[in-house]
């Protein structure tokens, strides 16, 4: 392993380089002003509505996307993966000859969806944060860790040019791994459904519903089972296993010790494995394209019900007690 740090950026690598950020959403708004205020010439490629709005507020140039590629030397997609395809036909002819392509996410070039141009340096910084996070922390001198890779190396100067674009978003202070398009997309899309966004959100309602099925609060239920579970992921975040260990009870570590592998156990983790072969075979990528090419019908459908279970109504209720906890979460 080898992590990248600030003392190992060719600050020569994008001298004078114009770079332009495709999309202004989470990443695409924390991308530009960082980069911005590290002294880069930034232009934002959106179309006109709120995100245009928005970063003619935050101060930053602004044109259609098409106009905005023309003359960068760096090309930054940060618009939604869905939309990735298409945009870039849209761009296609206007990318500068020789410019590099860079990606947050490896979706879109791994499975093919984006075939670059062969003159075309093509590269990947993705932060292991969300946007918001990667703004707040450049501003306090800190910085969000990120993967890089390269695709396409036609220059022969891409991973000096990804890792400058990264040191200017503030990623080189908490560090760069090295990795690949492919490690990259297949670790992101298997930690989302097994574990970060599926596997959490799916063991806090089954919980949740243990606990009300027996005959307990809906509230009590939701404090213990959701509520809670931020005191724990911040402690596992900030020093792992070693630090929940020192900070609860010895008969938390008592039941997390003999009970937690009776939830999560071997049955769970052949599920694992067939849902990272899903991923690594591509079955979940065409499935996921085919949702979007015929309407999203079942991505609404179980959102829907996602949205209307017993845990987000009395979730609800309890959070307007804790205004607090509305900060802004980009």
């Amino acid at each position: 392993m080898r992590l990248y740090g600030p003392k190992e950026v060719d600050k020569k690598a994008l001298r004078n380089a114009r770079i332009a950020i495709l999309g202004y959403g989470s990443q695409g708004r924390a991308h530009a002003l960082n980069l911005k205020d590290s002294g880069f010439d930034v232009v934002v490629g959106v179309r006109m509505g709120e995100s245009y709005k928005q970063a003619k507020r935050d101060g930053l140039e602004v044109k259609t996307p098409a106009e905005a590629v023309k003359g960068a030397k760096l090309v930054a997609m940060l618009v939604p993966d869905t939309t990735q395809k298409a945009l870039y036909r849209e761009i296609k002819g206007d990318l500068e000859q020789g410019a590099t392509l860079l990606f947050a996410h490896g979706f879109n070039i791994h499975f093919a969806q984006i075939k670059p141009r062969k003159d075309l340096d093509v590269v990947l910084i993705a932060p292991k944060g969300p946007g918001g996070l990667v703004r707040r922390q450049y501003q306090q001198g800190r910085g969000v860790p990120a993967l890089i890779a390269v695709e396409q190396d036609a220059s022969g100067e891409a991973f000096a040019k990804a890792l400058a674009y990264a040191d200017g978003i503030g990623s080189t202070r908490g560090g760069v791994l090295k990795t690949t398009f492919a490690e990259e997309t297949e670790t992101d899309l298997f930690g989302e459904q097994a574990v970060l966004c599926g596997g959490t959100t799916e063991l806090v309602v089954k919980g949740y519903e243990t606990l009300v099925e027996a005959g307990y609060q809906p509230e009590v239920a939701y404090y213990e089972v959701l509520h809670e579970l931020k005191l724990i992921v911040d402690l596992l975040h900030e020093g792992g296993l070693s630090k929940m260990h020192r900070f609860i009870s010895t008969t938390a570590k008592w039941g997390d010790l003999t009970r937690g592998p009776r939830v999560v156990n071997a049955a769970t983790k052949r599920e694992m494995k067939k849902i990272l072969k899903e991923i690594q075979t591509g079955k979940f990528a065409r499935q996921w394209i085919s949702q979007n090419k015929t309407g999203l019908k079942k991505y609404n459908k179980l959102m829907k019900a996602d949205m209307k279970h017993p845990i987000e109504k009395v979730g609800a209720k309890l959070r307007e007690r804790m205004p607090w906890l509305q900060d802004e979460r980009a």
